[in-house]
């Protein structure tokens, strides 16, 4: 099964599933997740928590258990904040480079799906009539701890935003484009090095070329282990064909064991 997951104590979460059961054809079963109505349609599913998503660790084997079913990939469905307030449309894997401040553990990716990520991407720039952001974020907080691919797709970035109607569907007609299409798709996929938390570079790129991310990591992340940039080669769905370097975003020992670890992986190094 595909899952859409939301929570009760977000007000994006609760737009954002309300235009999917309004306007997909979800209907109500007879089942429960947390003590919440699961609603499905087809292959896909939307479950609902009453906590925050991003310390829901081990989310896809309290599914196994509470429902009895696999999960093959799950859309987090969540508002953005930001102290500057930026409106925004955003998606991002899940994960942490050094501490675990919101959720996961300490120097600990999720499985990153990239093709879900850049259709994602391409969908809300399509859709996007409201003049908002459309970006990827960097890869940061929990859940960390999921076996299947899982990205959070979200409204940002104040409370006025995460309840604008046309921003909830905006993302609803996303995750079902996403979940319907990924994967169909093919890309040449590239972790992402270096620049801000938005991802300028590789928002960019995904938008303008053929090329996909999987794990971002910003150079305030910086310096990165090498065990790191491997763990996000291996956490991440399909092969990687590329590391792609911010070069004067990223810091001096980063990029140069980014080049060194494309050479060593025969991966192609793109230096923007």
């Amino acid at each position: 099964m595909k899952v859409v997951m939301t929570t009760k104590i977000d007000l994006a979460s609760m737009n954002i599933k309300e235009k999917l059961i309004d306007g997909f054809g979800f209907k109500e079963l007879d089942e429960v997740f947390d003590g919440n109505p699961v609603y499905g349609k087809g292959d896909m599913r939307i479950l609902t928590t009453n906590d925050e998503m991003i310390y829901y660790d081990g989310l896809d084997d309290v599914i196994k258990r509470q429902l009895g079913f696999e999960t093959e990939i799950i859309a987090f469905a969540s508002r953005h904040s930001s102290k500057q307030k930026l409106p925004a449309l955003t998606t991002h894997v899940t994960g942490n480079w050094r501490n675990a401040v919101y959720g996961g553990n300490d120097e600990h990716l999720a499985v990153a799906e990239p093709r879900a990520m850049k259709l994602a991407l391409i969908k809300m720039k399509e859709l996007n009539d409201l003049g908002w952001t459309v970006c990827y974020e960097a890869t940061h907080h929990g859940p960390s701890v999921l076996d299947v691919p899982s990205f959070f797709i979200e409204i940002g970035s104040s409370e006025e935003e995460w309840v604008v109607d046309r921003a909830g569907e905006i993302i609803a007609e996303t995750i079902i484009y996403v979940l319907e299409n990924y994967e169909k798709a093919d890309f040449p996929v590239a972790l992402g090095v270096g620049g801000g938390h938005y991802a300028p570079k590789q928002t960019k790129r995904a938008l303008e070329t053929d090329l996909a991310f999987t794990h971002i990591a910003p150079k305030y992340a910086h310096p990165l282990k090498r065990e790191m940039f491997l763990q996000a080669i291996e956490r991440t769905r399909g092969k990687v064909d590329a590391i792609y370097v911010d070069w004067k975003g990223s810091k001096g020992e980063t990029r140069q064991l980014a080049r060194a670890l494309a050479e060593e992986l025969g991966l192609d190094f793109i230096k923007d």
